[in-house]
C-alpha cells in the first residue's frame, strides 16, 4: 500500500533504484569501526509517498516537533502534489496535519540520497503486489521494490542506519533486508525493525492519532532492542507505552498478514450468512446484530456488503495462502483461500441479482452505479467491489453511468480496462458503455436501476422521490451497502433489492 500510478493495479518503481537491481558480491573493505544506531531520533525518511508513507510521516511530524520528518519520492507529480494546496490523496483530516507542518519539520522532495545520508531512521513504504508472473504468480508477495529501495539505501547510507518495513511483507522478509545491507561498502551498521500499518482508509488520521496499537518488531539482540527503543521513544511522544508492543521480527511481520485475514474472514463470514438469510427469509441485520451482543465475538466487521475491496485484504490473504502452501500447510492456505473465494461468490452473486430481477437482461439498459471508491472518504478504487460489478453488467451489454464524489474519471476507465485485460475479457467497449458523470442526478436520469456500491453518507440524503419521477418503470434499486431507507423507497415506487434480505420471501 504504497504509491500508484494514475493507471489501475501498477505498482510505482521509484527510477533511481532500478538500476541497482544486478547482483554483485560483498566486497570486503579496510573501513573505519562504524558507530552505533542512535538511540536519539532527530532525523526520519521515508522512501514511499503514497497512502501509507505520506499519513503517518504526516502524523509524526505533527507529533514530534523536535524530529525533521523527509518524505520523498521520485515521483516528480506525486511531490509537486503533497507540496500543493491538493494533496494526491484523500482522507479526511490530513490536509490539516500537512499544512500545519510542511515546511517547519515536514518536507517533501524527489532528493533521496539526501534523505538517506540525513536520516537516523529510514522507513521503507514501496508497493508489494501480488505477483503476476513466476512461482507464486497470483499469490506471492513481489517484495522486488522493496529489495531495490535496501540496496539503495546500502549504497547511500555512510552511517548507522535504522530501516523500518513499514510495507507489508512476508514472513522472514527483514532477514533478506538485512542481507542486502550488509554489503553497504562503507561498513555501516543497520537493524531492519518491522512496525506494520493497521490503518483504514478513510479514517487513517484518526487510527494515527489514537491507535488501537504500534507493533514494532526487531532482533532479540543488544543492538536489536537499542533500535526498538528508540522507535518507541518516537511514538511515545503521543501514543501511551502501554499501546507500543514490542515482538521479535517474525511476529511483527506475520501479524499484519493475521490482522487483515481476520478482519476479511469476517465479512466473508457475514456475506455467507446474508445469502442464507435471502433463502430463507431471516434479516441479516438482525442477525449480525443478535451474534454481536456476544461480547466474545463483537460487533465490528459484522456489515453483509457487496464484498470487500481495497489495497490489502485479498492481496494479503493471498500473501498468507501462498506461505502456507510453501510451508506445506495445504489444509491452512485451503482455509484462508475460502475467504477470498466467498468475497468473488457475493459479488458476482450482487451482479446476476440485477440482471434477475430485471428481467434476465440488462442489454442496452441504463444502470446508475453510485460509488466507486472501495469505501467511503477514499478515492482509492482498488479492488473495489464496482470494478467486478461493472464489469459482470458489461459483459450483459449494459451501459452503466458512474458517479463518484472522490474517484475521478481517468481512474474509472484504467480501472475497468485494467480489469477487462486482467479478464482475458473483450469488446467490453469500455470508452462508449460505461458514463462517468458529476452529477448523480444525471446518472439516475432514464435508468433502469440504482446500484449502490460505495457506502457514502451523501447517497442516503439525496430526493429519491425526484429520482423515481425521472426513472424508467417500474425504476430498480439495488442497495450494495445496505445503507437506503428501504421501506421510504418502497412508499416512493421503487423495488429494493438489498442484501441479506427477501423482499418477496419475508411477504410470505
Amino acid at each position: 500500500s504504497a504509491l500508484r500510478l494514475s493507471t489501475a493495479n501498477k505498482a510505482y518503481i521509484p527510477k533511481s533504484i532500478r538500476g541497482v537491481c544486478s547482483i554483485s558480491l560483498c566486497r570486503k573493505m579496510d573501513v573505519p569501526p562504524s558507530p552505533s544506531i542512535q538511540s536519539v531520533v532527530k532525523n526520519i525518511a521515508c522512501i514511499g509517498a503514497g497512502y501509507v508513507g505520506g499519513p503517518t510521516m504526516a502524523m509524526i511530524a505533527y507529533k514530534c516537533h523536535d524530529i525533521k520528518v523527509h518524505v520523498v519520492d521520485l515521483s516528480e507529480a506525486r511531490i509537486k502534489a503533497w507540496n500543493s494546496d491538493n494533496l494526491p490523496i484523500y482522507e479526511p483530516g490530513l490536509w490539516e496535519v500537512v499544512k500545519d507542518r510542511r515546511g517547519k519539520n515536514l518536507f517533501f522532495s524527489t532528493d533521496i540520497d539526501a534523505a538517506i545520508d540525513e536520516a537516523d531512521v529510514i522507513f521503507v513504504s514501496v508497493n508489494t503486489p501480488t505477483k503476476t508472473y513466476g512461482l507464486g504468480a497470483g499469490k506471492a508477495a513481489d517484495v522486488s521494490y522493496w529489495e531495490l529501495a535496501a540496496r539503495k539505501i546500502a549504497d547511500v547510507a555512510k552511517g548507522p542506519k535504522i530501516v523500518v518495513e513499514k510495507s507489508t511483507v512476508p514472513v522472514k522478509t527483514a532477514q533478506s533486508m538485512a542481507k542486502v545491507l550488509l554489503c553497504n561498502e562503507f561498513g555501516s551498521k543497520f537493524e531492519v525493525l518491522s512496525n506494520p500499518e493497521f490503518l483504514a482508509e478513510g479514517t487513517a488520521i484518526d487510527d494515527l492519532m489514537k491507535p488501537d496499537r504500534v507493533l514494532i518488531g526487531g532482533n532479540q539482540t543488544r543492538a536489536g532492542k537499542k533500535a526498538i527503543d528508540a522507535l518507541v521513544d518516537v511514538y511515545a511522544h503521543w501514543v501511551p507505552r502501554d499501546r507500543i508492543l514490542t515482538t521479535n521480527l517474525w511476529s511483527a511481520e506475520l501479524s499484519k498478514l493475521a490482522a487483515n485475514a481476520f478482519l476479511a474472514q469476517r465479512i466473508s463470514s457475514i456475506n455467507a450468512m446474508s445469502a442464507l438469510c435471502e433463502a430463507t427469509g431471516a434479516y441479516v441485520e438482525e442477525v449480525a446484530h443478535s451474534i454481536g451482543t456476544d461480547t466474545r465475538i463483537g460487533s465490528k466487521f459484522l456489515k453483509a456488503s457487496v464484498g470487500f475491496g481495497g489495497s490489502c485484504f485479498e492481496k494479503d490473504i493471498l500473501n498468507l495462502v501462498y506461505i502456507c502452501e510453501s510451508m506445506g500447510l495445504k489444509e491452512c492456505a485451503d482455509y484462508w483461500m475460502q475467504v477470498v473465494a466467498m468475497n468473488d461468490y457475493q459479488k458476482c452473486r450482487f451482479a446476476r441479482k440485477i440482471v434477475s430481477a430485471l428481467y434476465n437482461t440488462v442489454a442496452g439498459k441504463k444502470l446508475a452505479l453510485l460509488g466507486f471508491a472501495f469505501k467511503k472518504d477514499t478515492g482509492d478504487t482498488r479492488a473495489s467491489a464496482a470494478i467486478d460489478v461493472t464489469t459482470l453488467l458489461l459483459e450483459e451489454h449494459a451501459v452503466v453511468y458512474v458517479f463518484d464524489p472522490k474517484v475521478a474519471t481517468e481512474q474509472v476507465y484504467a480501472d475497468l480496462e485494467y480489469k477487462e485485460k486482467q479478464a482475458g475479457l473483450k469488446n467490453l467497449n469500455i470508452r462508449n458503455n460505461v458514463k462517468v458523470v458529476s452529477d448523480p442526478y444525471e446518472a439516475c436520469d432514464g435508468a433502469h436501476a440504482v446500484i449502490i456500491c460505495t457506502e457514502w453518507d451523501e447517497f442516503k440524503t439525496y430526493d429519491y422521490k425526484k429520482i423515481h419521477e425521472k426513472m424508467m418503470k417500474p425504476a430498480f434499486v439495488f442497495d450494495g451497502r445496505n445503507i437506503l431507507d428501504h421501506t421510504a423507497l418502497r412508499g416512493i415506487g421503487f423495488e429494493v433489492h438489498s442484501i441479506g434480505s427477501n423482499i418477496d420471501v419475508k411477504a410470505m
